[in-house]
């Protein structure tokens, strides 16, 4: 991992959709904590009012305020690095997954070991997410398969196998059976989990998806792609009523775009959604327009890796280089982007 850089700023500069900048009023010194990670921080999910969870290189799983940086449980298990984590809802258990080819489960309130295994995978887990009701779990890998299992009794349930289907990530539609589905084939693939079938797929696009996101009304879905020297990068949203059509896209990033996420409905702001990329810069786009409103590029964080949404104003970016950041956005029609704290 690179040098932890300072992150001291004096001036916020504001990136306007149309190329040009805007230079905006001094901000406060953002609040440096310890770093909770000793390598790069792969992936980062909210986990209680004020309390996230997240995994890197140094194959732990940390539990930290986001408010403090301070870390309250570390995690260790894992022998290789941690590739994403996540958490069920209204719960204490927190999901990790490895380079490994393991998933773990793990209690807030528990022992430092694991309280569940799941493996079986025969390559490293890349995708993980937990069913609205806490009761199952399912898991996609490179090794061509997607797998659901007894959160309580570890079983594995069902197996499913796609030629080339290398998942790169996953997400449970709330309050629905159905599981989203990113692939290194460029496809974006919808998962009845009840049997373990494919329900629909996306048209293919011209680059690796790289994450996707569900709305919390379960009506759109997100996926970013790979890319690099401007071409590709982009986010797209589907629709997930009949038409299952292809609504827009969001272009933009240099880089590929590594995370995406619908944001909280402000009482100002228009519907929005996030993305992150491996250029540094952090996107906040009108979800329906399309228009960039806000950017921050994350100066000497190097690759950003995911994004997690903690409250309507607060997000956190996990980094290769930097730590985790506390982003916050204002609730104006106009948003803008500002670092408060990295940990």
């Amino acid at each position: 991992m690179g040098k932890l850089q300072s992150k001291i700023s004096f001036h916020a500069t504001k990136y306007r959709a149309n190329g040009s900048v805007e230079e905006t009023q001094p901000v406060r010194a953002i609040r440096q904590h310890s770093p909770v990670h000793t390598d790069a921080v792969t992936s980062v999910a909210a986990l209680k009012p004020e309390l996230c969870v997240s995994g890197g290189r140094d194959k732990s799983v940390a539990v930290c305020s986001w408010r403090s940086g301070a870390a309250l449980r570390r995690f260790i298990g894992h022998e290789r690095e941690v590739t994403k984590v996540t958490s069920a809802l209204d719960s204490d258990r927190v999901f990790s997954a490895s380079r490994d080819k393991t998933v773990m489960m793990w209690e807030l309130h528990g022992t430092s070991g694991p309280s569940q295994h799941f493996p079986g995978h025969d390559l490293v887990v890349t995708g993980l997410a937990v069913s609205p009701d806490g009761s199952q779990l399912c898991t996609g890998s490179r090794d061509n398969t997607v797998r659901k299992w007894d959160i309580e009794t570890g079983e594995c349930l069902g197996r499913a196998a796609i030629s080339r289907n290398l998942v790169t990530h996953l997400c449970w539609v709330p309050g629905e059976p159905y599981v989203i589905q990113t692939s290194e084939d460029k496809t974006v693939r919808i998962w009845d989990s009840r049997e373990l079938q494919v329900a629909h797929t996306f048209p293919a696009k011209r680059h690796i998806q790289t994450c996707c996101d569900v709305s919390q009304d379960g009506r759109y879905c997100l996926s970013s792609s790979s890319g690099s020297a401007g071409e590709g990068g982009e986010a797209t949203l589907w629709d997930l009523r009949q038409t299952r059509n292809r609504v827009c896209e969001y272009k933009g990033h240099f880089q590929t775009m590594t995370s995406c996420v619908f944001l909280p409905r402000g009482t100002a702001r228009a519907p929005s959604v996030a993305t992150a990329s491996c250029d540094s810069t952090m996107k906040v786009w009108d979800r329906d327009t399309a228009a960039c409103l806000a950017t921050l590029c994350l100066e000497g964080s190097g690759p950003l890796a995911s994004l997690a949404v903690c409250d309507s104003s607060t997000l956190l970016c996990s980094s290769f280089n930097s730590g985790i950041h506390v982003l916050r956005m204002s609730d104006h029609a106009d948003p803008a982007l500002e670092e408060v704290a990295v940990f």
